[in-house]
Formats: C-alpha cells, sequence, structure tokens
C-alpha cells in the first residue's frame, strides 16, 4: 500500500525481463485493504488491485495475504501466486490467514518467520507447530467444530519445505531429497524430551522437534554444522560484533534504554 502504481508496474516488467521473483506484503491489514479500496476502486482490496495491473503472475511470493476473501483465493490460485505464511507474525498482530482454503484452492503456501514481528525468536521449526496449531484454531472459530485435519503434519511439512522451494522458484534445484537436485539437509537426534517417544515420525517433527534437536546441517553437499560446531564462521566473533553494532547504533541514535528490573 506503500508503493506507487509505477512502482509497481516497473517492477513487474524488470522481474520478467530478469527472469526472477517479486516478493511484496500482500493483505496484511484490514487497513490496507481499505485504502486500496478508496485509492483504487477496486471491490475489495490488495489483491484485486494486483490483478487489475497484471502483478498476480506465478512469480510473485506474496507474503502473509491474510485479509482475503474467497474471490480473490480464486486470483491467487488462477494466477498461480505463492503464498508465504507467518504463523507467528499472524498470531501476534495480523490475523489468521485463510490457509487451509488457499491450498484447497491450489494454492502454493510456504512458511516464513518475518522477523521482527515474531519477536525474532521463531525459528522454522518453531514456525511449523504454530501453523498446525493456530490453523486448527481457526478452523473451530471459522466451521464452529473441531477439526484435526485441519492442516496435517505431513501438509506443514511440505509446506517448509518443497513449497518454501517452489516459493522462490527453485523447486528444480532444492526442497527435496532427489537425483539431481543440491544435497541440502539436516541431521536430527530425537533423544531429548521433547520428542520422545517418537510413534509418528512426521508428528514428531512437526509437533516436538526443537531448533536445538538439529545437530548438523548440510547446503548443497557442503557440512556448514556438525554436532551443533559451525565450520563456516566463528560464531562467538560474530555475537561480539552484533553486540558492539547494536551499541554504537543506540549512541549515535542518541537512544538511552532505561532500567526496569533491579538486578544483583
Amino acid at each position: 500500500m506503500n508503493s506507487t502504481d509505477l512502482l509497481l508496474t516497473q517492477t513487474r516488467d524488470a522481474a520478467k525481463e530478469l527472469n526472477t521473483g517479486i516478493h511484496m506484503h500482500v493483505a496484511e491489514i484490514p487497513y490496507e485493504n481499505q485504502l486500496v479500496v478508496e485509492r483504487h476502486g477496486v471491490d475489495h482490496g490488495t489483491v484485486t488491485y494486483l490483478e487489475k495491473i497484471q502483478l498476480l503472475q506465478s512469480n510473485l511470493l506474496a507474503a502473509h495475504t491474510v485479509w482475503v476473501n474467497e474471490d480473490e483465493i480464486g486470483l491467487l490460485s488462477k494466477s498461480g501466486v505463492k503464498v508465504s505464511h507467518c504463523p507467528a507474525a499472524a498470531m501476534h498482530m495480523l490475523g489468521f490467514a485463510p490457509i487451509r482454503e488457499m491450498m484447497d484452492a491450489g494454492v502454493c503456501v510456504s512458511l516464513g518467520t518475518d522477523g521482527a514481528p515474531s519477536n525474532n525468536r521463531m525459528s522454522i521449526v518453531d514456525e511449523m507447530y504454530l501453523a498446525s496449531l493456530i490453523n486448527k484454531g481457526r478452523r473451530v472459530s471459522v466451521k464452529g467444530t473441531t477439526d484435526p485435519t485441519a492442516l496435517t503434519a505431513e501438509t506443514v511439512l511440505q509446506m517448509a519445505t518443497i513449497n518454501g522451494a517452489k516459493s522462490v522458484l527453485w523447486d528444480n534445484e532444492i526442497g527435496s531429497l532427489e537425483v539431481g537436485k543440491k544435497a541440502d539437509m539436516i541431521v536430527i537426534n530425537p533423544s531429548s524430551w521433547s520428542m520422545m517417544p517418537i510413534h509418528d515420525c512426521i508428528s514428531s517433527l512437526v509437533y516436538s522437534m526443537r531448533s536445538e534437536n538439529i545437530r548438523s546441517v548440510m547446503c548443497n553437499g557442503r557440512w556448514i554444522m556438525i554436532d551443533k560446531k559451525i565450520l563456516t564462521l566463528d560464531e562467538e566473533q560474530v555475537i561480539e560484533m552484533a553486540v558492539s553494532a547494536s551499541r554504537d547504533l543506540l549512541k549515535r541514535a542518541g537512544i538511552q534504554i532505561p532500567s526496569r528490573m533491579n538486578f544483583l
């Protein structure tokens, strides 16, 4: 809603010329739709307007996409737009997107963390659990009845893996373990209080796994973490640099953080 028509249409054309994707936040809050209706005279909101200027295309990754109606879900599906669902941000402030309805309509929905609105504490592991939790809760409020299959563990895992790859237009290279794709994988140690005992491995991954269960990480055939030791950078040095940079930023901005807690 902060972009001019010219910026949007030139972005659309540049992405087509460069054969790349477009990422933007779409229909996050009710006020956004209201503003778009008033400014552009469309029936509902952002998605309807993006269709009008031909920006709804298969290379668009729409973050959040919370406040959409049934007609707009149809537009998203028809144009092949991908949606990035950010459960923690939705739970904090945005509202709950009709994820099940989107997926039933054939929309590719992946998972995102959204950074600061999620307090920077939610990893994609946490988002998997929240996605299942809040979408089942939303199903109760919409349908008036419980539905444990509203978003199954298998569906959530798909959202976190192959759908994520599809959303960034890389599903021919990543997103699944297949011959010819990049060797991307994580090694999980399930032997912790949070995951044991394991009866259903996929359910355990989605509902019980925590970040600390991840032991090793490989990207494109290269180990970047083994036994929780990061191999590609000095983690302590990066943290020290971040602390120093944040102090410098506060100093230059003239910001003083008050002490609000007595401690020894």
